[in-house]
């Protein structure tokens, strides 16, 4: 620890840093309120600046410069403006607490070391000649968080700079006064993180730029590879790493990146608002946020009834007595497959020879096209001609087919009775239409059989407008049945399996798919391969404007899924992160190996970072739930003591709640500002709300799939909704055998466990799962749980 001299040395320069921030801060003010006022007054007076005239040509061309002129002058005060406003927003955060680390840097060839402060942001002196605080992403921040004291060397872009670190302070600035102070070696100081992570969880997760370890300072500043897959243990900071990867990526290309060029895939809306904080704390602006599920919502809801990941996992957690369920299980794995993905890319490749299906082009119940013949158009092209090409050809020839049709139709009796129904006023909009169209030379209907041929086209374009916009996108390929296809024809799924046989229960896996496709619903694990089959066939949608993807948990998407997301983002770079620890979906973890992850880009352009320190439970809960999963031994805890995780069997479920509820009155007593009570399911989840609303003396909250907003207090949420929270205490409302002894449940009452930071209490109402028992006795302690006396 530092001397009191060094102290007293720190804080005389904090409060001259603090002092000169708020000088900035007083000076921004007056400039932002100046612009915003020069930006009112200059709307308000837009038009009293232009000069209008357009009676002559060069007025108009007069007018046209001067309105050019003024709009370009209001928006480089409106920029003025939110660049001002935007500095004004860094000082103000600067000001609660500059900066949090030092380094005394000695570059070869001077003779004396600079001292080097590092903040969330860059602060110049008043002079603007020196830095008071270096920016964290900043390259020479890099010595702070992966050097240590001693000889070093760094990356600028101007090249290789060496020196030596004399130096290397951490502090804890609030409110312009040092909490904390003191020197350390080449990770940040365990003080340092001892003080962050033995406080409350937050509502929000926040930045933890202060305490950005080596191995996450790696993820952060990586930018060479194509993909980067993140694995790391719970609550080892994969996902802070990742928002600070996408803080930096945007400081350091800021002249080519910008915040809406970047998208985090999340496992669920609640999700979002936990991580909407981080970004905007670092100065930068949110990037886009979405999950899986929202974006295929997006491009298939309005045709189907789509189930969601939440509604088939609840199948696989609670319908293990359903007759189907083994057929259900094994459809969920092959749909997900690369196998699945290999047959769908062949079956189009085989469509170009034959077997394609489409839909008759049909006007008040007469076929226009019929799909024979739309068929034997289709395989009359040249073999060699795209798929996609060869559609448009027949969109083309198509087209042609009902402009003859129309012409046809022209003197059909239909016509006559639409144009005896119209009204005066409609035969004037007709008639200017045709007025518009033929450049202003007809003055009137003077000629009763021009009148009737001008009104009958205009009637037969009308009426076929529908259908060629139908036509026009290729509406006509028949996707529906196409997919079912698949289905219905064992043999063929048998030639483009090649040898690979076909998966167990495939009677009944068809059915099932072909059943709820004719119920107008897709299944969760239909859901993107119907859509990838769709592409392939009618083009890919591709957005070519995202650079960067972030995939959270990305061990819950399928080898299909990730396949898909590569298509559809064609230009950006992949951060994939996740834990095959916490894979609770129903197919196999992609993370469980190098395998669809790095296949996506191949080895050469992938890049595997392993995080195995745990940071968010204290030490006694990490050895507890480490030695549930296979290779926890690598998991590593941070030095943090706490009390061990405490399993209480009950016999009764009155006396199961009632432990339970003066558990969560103690806990709430005891200053816990968030608490967990984490059940199994959303139904179970339910009816727990339910029962301790009644009893609580503060009224808990219900997490469900559709919640938007993670507040503070007692939480009931099913375990896989809080899959990258955390909570101070968690109560696993039952963690007997009969819920949790299934292998396929092992990792979900893991995932449940992780997410406590400094308590865990696990309920059993009867014999404890095997996942408890099969521990050893002494990681946990049995039927002590603090201010709950036993009857």
């Amino acid at each position: 620890m530092s001397t009191d001299q060094q102290w007293s040395e720190e804080q005389h320069r904090v409060d001259s840093v603090t002092n000169q921030i708020e000088r900035k801060i007083t000076t921004l003010e007056q400039e932002v309120g100046s612009f915003r006022d020069e930006v009112v007054e200059m709307r308000k007076d837009f038009w009293d600046e232009v000069t209008m005239n357009f009676s002559e040509a060069d007025d108009v061309g007069e007018t046209s410069t001067s309105m050019r002129q003024q709009s370009q002058v209001l928006s480089d005060r409106e920029r003025s403006h939110l660049n001002t406003a935007a500095a004004l927003d860094k000082m103000k955060r600067l000001h609660h607490s500059p900066y949090f680390g030092r380094i005394d840097f000695k570059e070869d060839g001077y003779p004396q070391a600079e001292r080097i402060y590092l903040g969330i942001a860059s602060l110049l002196d008043e002079k603007e000649e020196s830095f008071l605080v270096y920016d964290w992403r900043a390259p020479i921040s890099n010595l702070y968080y992966d050097g240590a004291p001693g000889p070093i060397t760094y990356e600028t872009p101007s090249g290789e700079i060496s020196g030596d670190i004399e130096m290397k302070r951490q502090f804890v600035i609030r409110e312009g006064r040092i909490r904390f102070m003191f020197d350390t070696g080449v990770t940040i100081g365990d003080q340092l993180l001892q003080a962050v992570l033995s406080r409350t969880s937050d509502a929000q997760m926040k930045s933890i730029v202060a305490t950005i370890q080596r191995e996450q300072n790696r993820i952060i500043r990586n930018d060479r590879t194509r993909m980067l897959i993140v694995q790391g243990a719970a609550g080892s900071g994969k996902t802070s790493a990742a928002l600070q990867r996408v803080a930096y990526l945007l400081y350091k290309y800021r002249e080519h990146l910008s915040a809406d060029q970047m998208v985090l895939f999340s496992p669920n809306p609640m999700f979002n608002s936990y991580v909407s904080t981080v970004l905007p704390e670092l100065g930068e602006e949110n990037m886009l946020q979405t999950t899986f599920q929202e974006y295929l919502e997006r491009r298939l809801g309005r045709e189907y009834q789509l189930e969601d990941p939440f509604i088939q996992l609840e199948y696989v957690l609670s319908a293990t007595e359903d007759a189907a369920y083994p057929a259900r299980m094994s459809g969920i794995r092959f749909k997900s497959s690369e196998s699945f993905l290999k047959v769908i890319t062949k079956y189009k490749d085989n469509l170009m020879l034959a077997g394609m299906k489409f839909k008759p082009v049909r006007f008040q119940g007469r076929a226009v096209v019929t799909a024979e013949a739309m068929e034997e158009k289709f395989y009359s092209y040249e073999p060699s001609v795209k798929l996609v090409n060869r559609l448009e050809m027949l969109r083309d020839w198509m087209l042609k087919e009902l402009s003859a049709f129309g012409k046809s139709e022209l003197e059909a009796p239909w016509v006559d009775q639409q144009l005896d129904l119209m009204e005066p006023e409609e035969l004037q909009r007709a008639f200017q239409r045709l007025k518009r169209k033929q450049k202003g030379k007809v003055d009137t209907f003077d000629d009763f059989v021009q009148e009737r041929e001008i009104l009958a086209r205009m009637v037969v374009s009308s009426r076929l407008k529908p259908l060629r916009k139908w036509i026009k996108s290729l509406r006509f390929v028949d996707v529906r049945k196409l997919y079912s296809q698949l289905f219905k024809d064992q043999g063929q799924m048998v030639r483009l399996l090649d040898n690979e046989p076909l998966p167990a229960y495939w009677e009944e896996i068809s059915d099932m798919t072909l059943r709820r496709m004719k119920e107008q619903e897709l299944a969760y694990e239909d859901i993107t391969p119907y859509l990838y089959l769709r592409e392939l066939l009618l083009g890919f949608h591709i957005n070519s404007n995202i650079r960067h993807v972030i995939i959270d948990e990305a061990q819950d998407y399928s080898a299909f899924q990730l396949a898909f997301m590569k298509r559809l983002f064609p230009r950006a770079k992949i951060t994939a992160l996740g834990d095959f620890n916490q894979a609770i979906y129903a197919h196999s973890s992609v993370l469980s190996g190098t395998g669809p992850l790095t296949n996506l880009y191949g080895p050469e352009n992938t890049e595997l970072i392993e995080l195995t320190r745990s940071y968010r439970s204290t030490q006694e809960i990490v050895e507890f739930t480490k030695g549930m999963v296979p290779g926890g031994e690598e998991i590593i805890p941070f030095n943090r003591s706490g009390e061990k995780p405490q399993v209480i069997v009950t016999t009764s479920e009155q006396k199961h709640l009632d432990l339970i509820t003066a558990d969560l009155n103690a806990l709430i007593e005891e200053g816990y500002e968030s608490v967990a009570v984490i059940c199994k399911t959303a139904e179970e989840s339910r009816e727990v709300h339910e029962s301790l609303s009644k009893v609580l003396t503060t009224a808990p909250k219900l997490i469900k799939k559709t919640t938007l907003a993670f507040e503070r207090g007692v939480h009931v949420i099913p375990a896989y909704l809080a899959k990258g929270v955390e909570f101070d205490a968690v109560l696993i409302y039952d963690g007997s055998e009969e819920h949790y002894a299934q292998e396929h449940e092992r990792k979900l009452f893991y995932t449940a466990c992780t997410r406590a930071m400094h308590l865990l209490h696990i309920y059993c109402l009867g014999q404890p799962s095997p996942f408890i028992t099969s521990q050893s006795e002494t990681l946990y302690d049995t039927g002590k749980v603090s201010a709950v006396q036993a009857d």
